[in-house]
């Protein structure tokens, strides 16, 4: 006879022989029948939801992050040892102290901390940004196919974007207006949302279609004006993502609200478990699933407005990085999403290093991140289904 196994939701712990009995024969022990799949299915996917995360996983994912980072500061045009770059930073502290400090290299300052400092951040900002919203999007509307633009963000701050280059404004005003229109393209999309009332998820993603439609039809307006000479070569570069203009103003512009955005969404990692779930579920714990959905909704629009203002459209990042993460951790929301926030920066890390070594002209990054996140998702993808 199997041993009795505790009721789903119960927070009785296993005894040594129910989970050998649930090894042996995990449906059996729970009383599924052969021919039972949905229930199959679901004890399946809750397993895999309470499986611990290996050690080795975490120590991967937090030693790439590392050894990308500190790699990154040698890496360039102007390169860098080891000792230069200690030597470095260790001079550069010291001239806070001593303006006088006689081993001061204002060359080698400049370029660890006016060029590659900021840039590393910003795109770590912007990696982890995207591949966060793209694992909250996917976990909020139960689709793996999902990424961060889904409800028109992208479009909305690429038209922004143009609209500021049409108009010839300054580089400030042009990531001013990608982040609202970014902001104001999501907004428009959950407002169109409460036509659809029999179905909230439907609702968002008919609203998302139908504004980045919108908005990608004034793109096209906006480069159908522009001059051909001047104003539509820098449009057509910057649609296709770059960190190259990357300063310290812009990196203490975004961090801020980069920030809140990822505290807001890890804050709520546990209420996506329970929407994972499905709406009923998560209405029987007392989740309110619409503020939920709002406050997701508003955190990730907000990280990836912000990166978009900065570097233009870095595609394949949200929607890549998330089931590669999900195959290293597991499907437990409160685990996936630092982790996709660690990997997601390691790995655009790693492009935006390749765009600046691999030819004499740097590559845009959106370029890489296509390249790279097609190979990589059909890989990722059929090996990593179950959980859906």
């Amino acid at each position: 006879m199997n041993e009795e196994v505790p009721e789903r939701g119960t927070r009785a712990r296993l005894t040594r022989a129910q989970k050998r009995a649930l090894k042996r024969d995990p449906f059996a022990a729970a009383g599924i029948e052969e021919g039972d799949e949905f229930a199959a299915e679901a004890l399946a996917a809750e397993r895999a939801f309470h499986k611990r995360v290996p050690l080795w996983a975490k120590l991967a994912i937090a030693a790439a992050f590392v050894i990308i980072f500190f790699a990154s500061f040698m890496l360039g045009r102007y390169g860098l040892t080891p000792d230069q770059w200690f030597f470095g930073i260790v001079d550069h502290i010291a001239h806070w102290f001593d303006p006088n400090w006689p081993y001061y290299d204002q060359e080698l300052d400049n370029v660890l901390f006016q060029i590659r400092f900021p840039r590393i951040i910003v795109v770590l900002l912007s990696g982890a940004a995207l591949a966060v919203a793209g694992a909250s999007y996917q976990g909020m509307f139960k689709n793996p196919l999902v990424s961060p633009d889904i409800l028109g963000a992208s479009a909305g701050a690429s038209f922004g974007a143009c609209l500021a280059l049409l108009l010839d404004l300054g580089n400030v005003y042009v990531q001013v207006f990608a982040f609202v229109g970014g902001m104001a393209a999501v907004g428009l999309a959950v407002l169109l949302n409460r036509t659809v009332k029999y179905d909230a998820i439907l609702g968002l993603v008919l609203g998302g279609i139908l504004v980045s439609t919108l908005f990608q039809s004034g793109t096209s307006i906006i480069k159908l004006l522009a001059d051909a000479d001047d104003k539509l070569p820098s449009i057509t570069f910057w649609l296709m993502g770059s960190f190259a203009s990357i300063d310290r103003e812009q990196m203490l512009a975004i961090i801020l609200p980069m920030i809140g955005g990822f505290l807001l969404l890890l804050l709520e990692s546990w209420k996506l478990n329970v929407l994972s779930f499905g709406d009923e579920e998560a209405r029987s714990m007392g989740i309110n699933t619409r503020i939920v959905r709002l406050i997701v909704i508003f955190a990730s629009t907000l990280v990836v407005s912000c990166s978009v203002a900065v570097a233009g459209i870095v595609g394949w990042i949200g929607l890549v990085i998330p089931h590669f993460a999900r195959a290293l951790v597991g499907p437990n929301y409160r685990v996936l999403l630092p982790a996709s926030m660690a990997i997601g920066a390691s790995f655009l890390l790693v492009v935006d290093d390749i765009a600046r070594l691999l030819m004499s002209v740097e590559i845009p990054i959106g370029i890489l991140t296509s390249l790279l996140g097609v190979p990589f998702f059909v890989i990722i993808y059929r090996r990593n289904m179950r959980g859906w």
